[in-house]
């Protein structure tokens, strides 16, 4: 490691949480020193709250649980419709 590489490492906070999803493909976030509760899974981001929290925001854009976004002969769960 160079004097360099460590410096940037050692500036950078280390990730207190992680990014979980589950099988309804509703996200969360979760502390890193906590196990992960039943029926959810890490989505492999981790980071400070914050961003976390803006990773959740930039990739989930239908908050309907999944069993409900896939609903056969609901108009509305084809997606989001353009106005």
């Amino acid at each position: 490691m160079t004097p360099d590489s460590h410096h940037a490492t050692a500036s950078r906070p280390q990730p207190t949480h992680r990014v979980v999803v589950n099988h309804e493909e509703q996200y969360a976030i979760w502390r890193l020193d906590e196990p992960l509760p039943k029926g959810w899974r890490a989505e492999g981001t981790k980071g400070a709250e914050e961003e976390c929290l803006a990773h959740i925001g930039r990739v989930w854009k239908d908050m309907r649980p999944l069993s409900i976004r896939s609903v056969p002969g609901d108009p509305e769960s084809a997606g989001p419709r353009s106005p």
